[in-house]
């Protein structure tokens, strides 16, 4: 009797729907305040210090936030689209129910954050730096990533579509249902931590020569 293929559980996603949001041509944002219901649209906040604001249902068009300080920021109920920043700065951020279309971000330092059924769709990210942190219902798709740090981050349900990764550090990762199945990659490290990892024949070639020097085994 075959043995049956094993099942892997897809992301499940909270589909993004904004309704009664008003426009703000002009905002003033400060650090720690609610924002709930507004869109903003070629807004620029750079360098602004917005530590611990919470955003709610509201909606980013082409907004930047280079070098702005969103440390421990929430975002519920978002979708922020070609969202720009050279340096993105949103440690220990909360993300949750939230869309990005086509961000263009160039050093991202999301470490720690927690996200919670969120969709990245597009872009160029430089580098993404989520180490240490909790993923759980994440898809990224069509996205350039020229290097992604997971080390000691948790992925449960996370599914990486038609991406292109420089480098991906995967060192003391803890992960689930983490589908890379579809995205090309150059390398990757911790090759201890890929238990949970969801790759296809010909990402498991191009592993093979990794996993070996990895294992000790001698190929001639």
């Amino acid at each position: 009797m075959a043995a049956k293929a094993p099942k892997v559980t897809a992301p499940r996603l909270s589909p993004v729907s904004l309704e009664d949001v008003t426009d703000d041509p002009a905002p003033d944002f400060q650090r720690g305040e609610r924002y709930d219901g507004v869109r903003y649209s070629r807004a620029a906040a750079d360098g602004l210090e917005l530590s611990g604001t919470d955003f709610a249902e509201c909606e980013f068009q082409g907004v930047s936030f280079n070098d702005t300080q969103l440390r421990g920021a929430t975002f519920r109920d978002c979708i922020l689209s070609e969202l720009y920043a050279p340096v993105f700065r949103a440690a220990r951020s909360t993300w949750r129910d939230v869309q990005l279309n086509n961000p263009r971000l160039g050093s991202a330092e999301l470490y720690e954050t927690g996200w919670q059924s969120v969709r990245i769709d597009g872009g160029k990210l430089d580098f993404l730096n989520l180490r240490g942190s909790k993923l759980t219902d994440v898809v990224i798709s069509d996205c350039i990533i020229n290097e992604l740090d997971l080390g000691s981050a948790s992925g449960t349900r996370v599914a990486l579509k038609n991406c292109t990764i420089g480098t991906l550090d995967l060192t003391g990762s803890r992960l689930k249902d983490f589908d890379l199945r579809g995205t090309d990659f150059r390398t990757i490290s911790g090759l201890g931590s890929l238990a949970g990892v969801v790759i296809d024949d010909y990402q498991l070639s191009l592993l093979a020569p990794l996993l070996a020097g990895h294992l000790g085994v001698l190929v001639l």
